[in-house]
């Protein structure tokens, strides 16, 4: 049996990667943090399982990875922990270089020394990009980050790359562009539409206070997206891949069709724009070419943009359906 360790089990990510990995006949360990309250709500269907064990330690404590490594002896390492919001990074950036960069080092120099042939995944983003250098973005267009989280995602990228080539380990970064699902979490904003939409829908909410409507994403479904991160640990190389639907959509089309699939006819008086979401620093076009992911990994999205926006509407007016029973 297969032993895949994960960083980030809680998260939209982690979750449907220990669902996948599991019904590959795997035995998965999850890091978690300890902290007086424990939110497994992602997890919630797997929490039971036999070969679902979660194990104690911290990004920012070495000693817990190395001892948790050394301990499993896994054959698989995937670390999607980080400080993830990105608004978030402009008010905590010294935190989200500790969690989204030093973090990365951490679980590498763990791996170096407990188990050096175990196979590496590390959670790049799309936002490396930032101030895009070209369009659409590939695994060589040089990378221009425009807030702290997209700085401390370079930095995890290329330590990456380093322990690579100095260490001969096997070790890979997939370039997500935005993923989403009914599992992210409410301060995002495709999950925020999706929720105040249905929201305004039951007549809980007048408004979607929003910040840049105008801003450009290459949005896909993020069980999509976990099948990509297996599929690089099962080549005989290691390599970096851009994982993209190769096509870029605004926010305002995903609160338009996200009023289409609520029922709601007039997108506009459901608008509000709040300033305080708008960035400091904007990303305003991200559009992924995953040629490389489609030609040597075999991988495609089976979700599209309408149907990932369908799916989370639905999503959130079952659940705040539910909520009003």
């Amino acid at each position: 049996m297969k032993k895949a360790f994960i960083t980030g089990i809680t998260g939209q990510d982690g979750s449907y990667l220990a669902e996948l990995l599991l019904e590959k006949g795997y035995k998965v360990y999850g890091l978690t943090r300890r902290t007086s309250t424990q939110n497994f709500a992602r997890i919630a269907q797997i929490i039971h399982d036999e070969n679902l064990e979660l194990v104690s330690g911290d990004l920012i404590d070495q000693h817990s990875l190395t001892y948790a490594l050394k301990d499993i002896q896994p054959d698989e390492v995937y670390n999607l922990a980080a400080q993830s919001f990105v608004k978030a990074s402009w008010d905590q950036p010294v935190l989200t270089g500790e969690f989204t960069a030093l973090g990365v080092t951490r679980v590498l120099e763990a791996m170096r020394l407990a188990c050096p042939h175990a196979k590496f995944y590390q959670a790049s983003s799309s936002e490396m990009f930032g101030k895009v250098q070209e369009v659409p973005q590939k695994e060589t267009t040089p990378f221009y980050p425009r807030s702290p989280y997209g700085v401390a995602k370079v930095y995890g990228h290329w330590i990456t790359v380093n322990y690579r080539e100095s260490f001969d380990m096997f070790a890979v970064s997939g370039i997500l562009f935005n993923h989403e699902s009914p599992r992210r979490g409410l301060e995002f904003v495709t999950r925020k539409i999706a929720n105040g939409v249905a929201r305004v829908k039951l007549g809980k909410q007048e408004h979607v206070e929003l910040g840049n409507l105008d801003a450009k994403r290459d949005w896909g479904y993020a069980k999509d997206y976990v099948e990509a991160m297996w599929l690089m640990l099962q080549q005989d190389k290691p390599d970096d891949f851009v994982v993209a639907t190769g096509e870029t959509h605004s926010v305002k089309e995903f609160l338009q069709l996200s009023c289409k699939f609520a029922g709601i006819e007039d997108w506009e008086s459901v608008y509000k724009h709040n300033p305080k979401y708008d960035r400091p620093a904007e990303v305003d076009l991200l559009i992924g070419d995953p040629t490389k992911a489609r030609e040597k990994l075999g991988w495609k999205p089976s979700v599209d943009f309408e149907g990932l926006v369908k799916l989370m509407v639905e999503a959130e007016l079952e659940k705040e359906g539910r909520m009003s029973d």
